[in-house]
């Protein structure tokens, strides 16, 4: 698999881990004294206690350099950003398993079926957003009462995002990279459990020729979100990330300067299986798709539901199936690797208290146990016959635990797919396209996939309704959410 140690042209390494803050173009120690440990969950180690925490001074400071290196950023030619933006990628690229490395050592991602998924959706999302930036064209209207009305989109200035610890980097790609197409100056904060590989970028941005000022990068927790998400000189936070902490985020920017707010905030997506599906892709999909990156995923179908008459054959390769994924729980490190630990020992706890009140919830069809003695790993696990009104049913877990339920009908599985506040994904397998249009149609989710689920595509919007979130990553649509669109009237009778 290689080591980051083989690249010796790229700076940080593990035992050299990038821990000042990355302002205007430069590496500074924080302003700020406090910091924050962070440790190797398979083992529980200390990768370091040395993380540097931005403080409203040096907040204050990268806001602005960005304020500072806007009117140039915006003025650039198409040609110049999208150059850079595409070297940008290619340096991402080339410097993927060393910060894939950096990301794995506080993560426990192992790089085959997640680490290396996670940096080239990182590269081809600045490679995407570098191709629209000359065909992101406002419209023309025809000539009315002597008026002709064209509209433009024009970037908000100083934005920033909010990444979570789970994809710390493909989820940098999704916001950094819409924004800096269209102009706008970008600061980005890392999660406190996850930094250095988004730390370790500024040697990359520099090298792609980003001017100073234009992309940065803010270590802190809780705070330094805080920070951003009132600042009156900060336009735009898209952020990733729980419901309660997104809600807050709404909040204070409604309380400073009315700032545009993104939030993708999670799901309890459902997985609709019917008699008529292909049974073994049904079954494929439902196992990636909740022991994919140990079910720290925000899309997660950790809800399914299988109609009657094929029951028992799916529970029989369910279950066989995650009891061979779980056959695959090992060091992140090791090659053979496909599920690694949960993030920490704090959603270590969470993820067991689920489980352990969940024993009276539902039945336990597998998993539920710890692996090993240290670290925090755990099996895939799946409850049978859970109720509406339980915990397990309503609430995101974000670990490998399912539900796995029965139904009748079209209608009453609608119902119980519906029955949440989460409405991010849900997939349905069945070969009747017109079933599966009419629940494509029903679900209350802002994606939905038949005979697939749990995926996101770049060219396409991505983001939930109800608490899921608000607004969209991915496509037009985050350029859209990264712009202000204006329109101009022409008088041509003056």
């Amino acid at each position: 698999m290689g080591s980051i140690n083989e690249n010796p042209a790229f700076g940080y390494s593990p035992s050299n881990l990038p821990q000042q803050l990355f302002i205007n173009n430069e590496y500074i120690d924080a302003k700020n004294t406090e910091t924050i440990s962070v440790f190797n969950p398979k083992d529980n180690s200390l990768v370091s206690d040395k993380v540097p925490v931005a403080g409203a001074e040096d907040v204050d400071a990268a806001v602005a350099a960005a304020e500072a290196a806007f009117p140039a950023w915006k003025a650039i030619t198409a040609l110049e950003r999208r150059n850079i933006l595409l070297r940008f990628a290619d340096l991402i690229d080339k410097h993927s398993l060393a910060l894939a490395e950096l990301t794995r050592i506080t993560l426990g991602a192992p790089y085959g079926p997640f680490g290396k998924f996670e940096l080239g959706m990182a590269t081809e999302s600045f490679r995407y957003n570098a191709g629209w930036i000359d065909k992101f064209a406002g419209e023309a209207h025809p000539q009315e009462n002597g008026f002709m009305k064209i509209t433009r989109h024009e970037p908000l200035g100083v934005t920033a995002g909010i990444v979570p610890w789970n994809g710390p980097l493909g989820t940098v790609g999704l916001k950094a990279a819409p924004a800096l197409a269209t102009g706008n100056c970008f600061i980005l904060k890392p999660s406190e459990k996850t930094p250095f590989a988004a730390l370790a970028l500024g040697l990359l941005i520099k090298e792609a020729g980003f001017p100073p000022g234009v992309f940065q990068i803010l270590s802190g927790a809780g705070p330094t979100g805080a920070l951003l998400a009132r600042h009156m000189r900060i336009r735009k936070v898209s952020f990733t990330g729980s419901i309660r902490t997104g809600k807050l985020i709404q909040k204070m920017a409604a309380e400073t300067n009315l700032k545009r707010v993104t939030l993708e905030l999670g799901g309890k997506s459902p997985a609709v299986v019917f008699d008529d599906c292909n049974l073994d892709n049904a079954v494929t999909w439902c196992v990636n798709a909740i022991a994919a990156n140990t079910g720290q995923v925000c899309f997660a179908a950790s809800r399914v539901y299988v109609q009657e008459g094929i029951l028992d054959k799916f529970t029989e390769k369910y279950k066989a199936a995650l009891e061979e994924r779980a056959k695959a729980i090992n060091d992140p490190e090791e090659a053979t690797t496909l599920m690694g630990p949960l993030v920490d020992e704090a959603q270590f706890r969470r993820v067991t208290g689920f489980i352990e009140r969940g024993a009276q919830q539902g039945a336990i069809l597998t998993g539920g146990k710890r692996v090993g003695d240290k670290g925090y790993f755990i099996q895939p696990t799946v409850f049978t016959n859970v109720a509406a009104d339980a915990e397990l049913y309503r609430e995101e877990i974000f670990g490998p635990v399912s539900i796995l339920n029965s139904f009748k009908t079209e209608s009453e599985v609608l119902q119980k797919a519906n029955a949440t506040e989460y409405g991010l994904m849900a997939g349905v397998f069945t070969q009747d396209i017109n079933k599966a249009m009419r629940m494509a149609s029903e679900f209350e989710s802002g994606m939905v996939g038949i005979n697939c689920v749990s995926l996101n595509m770049l060219n396409v919007p991505f983001g939930g309704s109800k608490q899921s979130g608000l607004g969209r990553e991915c496509g037009r649509a985050a350029l859209e959410h990264f712009t202000e669109t204006k329109t101009i009237m022409i008088n041509l009778t003056y």
